[in-house]
């Protein structure tokens, strides 16, 4: 582990501003003007790259700092909060989620993941990589003690391929490729674009490449270990991997050559688009091409596509949409959606239309679905049949295009008719069987949040699909009517303005609320006993969420007056005014008697049961609502019978028998209470028509 002055700091300490690590050129990362730090040097090649691409600064950060929500932009990582390496209440702190750095403009501390775990935590380099390793899923390597060589050989390979690529641009100049350079001008390239995306060409020859590079001095293995060329099976000289073929550099985030692709150029060649192989440079699973440029766009606020190839990452990066690129020769990989989702939540799959796109697309949806959280997601553009996004530019030009990405789809949609398209439900077995496999696909969603809504979103297209088909009843040509029944009536004014129909779907819970915060402000003297179940409180009201906090700064006091002028201070005067002018909450027994604190007491633990009770029902309902997307059997219906048993017992308070009942016409029990302050509040409607006297008068 560490040594040195790293183990002499003390212990919880965070490091002064300015000593931070930094990377040098062979990748290894240093204190600001110190010797290298050798243990890094056991890491294999290649590991930290990888740890960077999996973590995401924003999180690490987030632990130790409290964003400024403010200023920050979390859908383009965008952090900004007080630096947690100075004592400060300004937002100075920046950190760049995108990039994986950050910077204080208050102290200048900078770095990246690593060295903020290593400043926040005063642990060393290794122990650093270690905790950022274990969150990220990775297993760290056995010690390597020739890891410097490696990564000494990496630096020469890298240097390698930036002089082929600079020999490749060169032989496209050539008069040996001048049918490669008419092409690339049918395809829309000019001049300015070929040096953009450095494109070049390397001739039919067998050892073009090779004596170019062998004669300026570059060894055999290096050639052969940058995946430029291939040893003879017949013992003779290695020869060139690319031969006759437009090739296009692959470059990693960074900016470093590590692989060409390469498109034919004769027709009857058996591979028209080749890669070069996997080298120590080179994983094509773990590879984007245009990662670099692209994640830089969408940093600006373009949305990331995914496209098939090459020439269709550089028609959308030509036509305006930065943001784009493409697995190399693969199907997306698990680590490339990883590597997507940090450049962006919601990369748009932008897939040819034929069944070979689709297919891709439908394979993309298998790999994503368990990997699924809230912010991450895909959608999908699906070109129009027999096109790819090169094509749509080119026949519609750029608004073709963003008309196509505008109505990308979410992608359960696509789920959803992958496991229903040119399939027929003529039968129970037949909807059992798609019940089935619907369930089975969303139960691969680990993320219990998102695979609720999926299980809902899949009820709402199976009810649609199943649902019986509405013909007109018979003697009317209304739009819309029911057989057999009357057009319903249109709905009384006083109907439309009345509080249940102008509410939210939680009218019932909010109402819940106000009894309960009606009940503490009038009998204060509870707000110690209840302050626990106060701070549990979820007010779905906005109005009584700032009820709620402002009750909680006067828990001692326990006089009604005075704390409503306490809250009025806080609050104003209309929050008051609206939560006791609810004609609920001004009927509820506790609230006509201030000065029973206990019957208070009893209410108000009922009230809190009650809401609490349904609120978890309701949990549980969506629950097995989701488990079985619709399909209702046996065990779908135990389950709702239990959850609608615990609502009963929630209902039945522990107070019930300290409470007057009477029976009524119907042999229900009613609250003497209830009952006296409805009677009450009649007599006062009758009064205010003018039938009868003031009902308080004789008070």
């Amino acid at each position: 582990m560490g040594s040195g002055s790293f183990g002499q700091e003390k212990a919880g300490a965070i490091r002064p501003a300015g000593r931070y690590l930094r990377e040098s050129d062979a990748g290894f990362w240093t204190r600001a003007g110190r010797a290298p730090i050798l243990w890094s040097m056991s890491l294999p090649p290649g590991f930290l790259d990888e740890l960077r691409t999996r973590t995401s600064l924003a999180q690490v950060a987030g632990r130790k700092v409290l964003w400024d929500m403010r200023k920050s932009n979390q859908g383009k990582g965008d952090m900004w909060a007080p630096c947690p390496f100075h004592q400060e209440k300004s937002a100075s702190f920046h950190v760049d989620d995108k990039k994986g750095y950050y910077y204080c403009f208050g102290c200048h501390a900078k770095g990246d993941a690593i060295s903020f775990v290593r400043e926040t935590e005063n642990v060393g380099f290794m122990e650093a990589i270690e905790i950022l390793a274990q969150e990220a899923g990775m297993t760290m390597p056995a010690r390597d003690p020739k890891a410097r060589e490696k990564a000494d050989r990496r630096t020469q390979l890298s240097e390698v391929m930036e002089k082929a690529v600079r020999h490749f641009r060169m032989q496209l100049q050539t008069a040996a490729a001048a049918e490669a350079r008419s092409y690339l001008e049918g395809r829309g390239l000019g001049p300015e674009a070929l040096a953009r995306w450095e494109i070049g060409f390397a001739p039919p020859g067998w050892r073009g490449l090779w004596e170019q590079l062998r004669g300026a001095g570059v060894e055999a293995d290096l050639i052969l270990g940058a995946g430029l060329a291939r040893t003879s099976d017949k013992g003779g000289e290695p020869y060139d991997v690319f031969r006759n073929r437009i090739l296009f550099p692959i470059r990693d985030a960074r900016g470093r050559a590590i692989a060409f692709g390469g498109r034919a150029m004769d027709p009857e060649d058996g591979a028209k688009y080749l890669n070069s192989p996997e080298t120590d440079l080179f994983d094509k699973g773990r590879s984007l091409f245009n990662l670099g440029p692209a994640r830089e766009a969408a940093g600006k606020g373009q949305p990331l596509i995914v496209a098939e190839g090459y020439m269709d990452v550089i028609a959308l990066s030509e036509a305006g949409f930065g943001a784009a690129v493409a697995p190399l020769g693969t199907a997306v990989t698990e680590d490339q959606l990883h590597m997507m989702w940090r450049v962006h939540p919601e990369p748009i799959i932008a897939l040819d239309g034929d069944k070979a796109g689709i297919g891709a697309a439908r394979r993309v949806i298998d790999l994503a679905l368990p990997l699924l959280e809230a912010g991450r997601s895909l959608r999908f553009a699906i070109m129009p049949a027999g096109q790819d996004p090169d094509d749509v530019i080119r026949a519609g030009g750029a608004g073709a295009m963003r008309t196509i990405l505008e109505a990308a789809r979410p992608m359960v949609h696509l789920l959803w008719e992958r496991e229903t398209e040119g399939r027929v439900f003529d039968s129970p077995e037949r909807k059992a069987a798609l019940d089935r496999d619907l369930r089975a696909a969303i139960s691969r969603i680990t993320d219990p949040s998102i695979r609720g809504h999926y299980g809902e979103e899949i009820k709402r297209l199976r009810w649609e699909l199943f649902r019986p088909a509405r013909s007109p009843s018979r003697g009317s040509s209304r739009k819309g009517t029911w057989p057999g029944r009357d057009v319903p009536a249109a709905p009384m004014p006083s109907t439309r303005a009345s509080a249940l129909v102008a509410s939210s779907g939680q009218f019932g819970e909010e109402l819940r609320e106000a009894v309960i915060l009606a009940t503490l402000i009038t009998h204060p003297a509870l707000l110690p006993r209840f302050e626990g179940e106060l701070e549990r409180l979820e007010c779905a009201n906005a109005g009584h969420a700032r009820l709620q906090a402002a009750l909680l700064t006067q828990i001692h006091e326990d006089d009604p007056v005075r704390l409503r002028a306490a809250l009025e201070a806080r609050l104003g005067p209309d929050p008051l005014e609206k939560l006791f002018a609810l004609g609920h909450v001004r009927i509820a027994p506790a609230i006509r008697q201030p000065g029973d604190d206990e019957k208070a007491a009893m209410a108000l633990a009922e009230a809190l049961a009650k809401l609490s009770a349904a609120r978890g029902v309701a949990r549980e309902i969506a629950e097995a609502m989701h488990d079985m997307q619709g399909l209702v059997d046996e065990g779908l219906t135990w389950r709702l019978g239990q959850a609608a048993a615990a609502l009963g017992r929630a209902g039945q308070s522990g107070g019930e028998d300290k409470i007057d009942y009477e029976l009524g016409p119907n042999g229900a029990r009613v609250s003497r209470d209830e009952k006296d302050a409805f009677a009450h509040l009649l007599e006062q409607i009758d009064y205010a028509k003018g039938g009868r006297r003031d009902p308080g008068s004789d008070r």
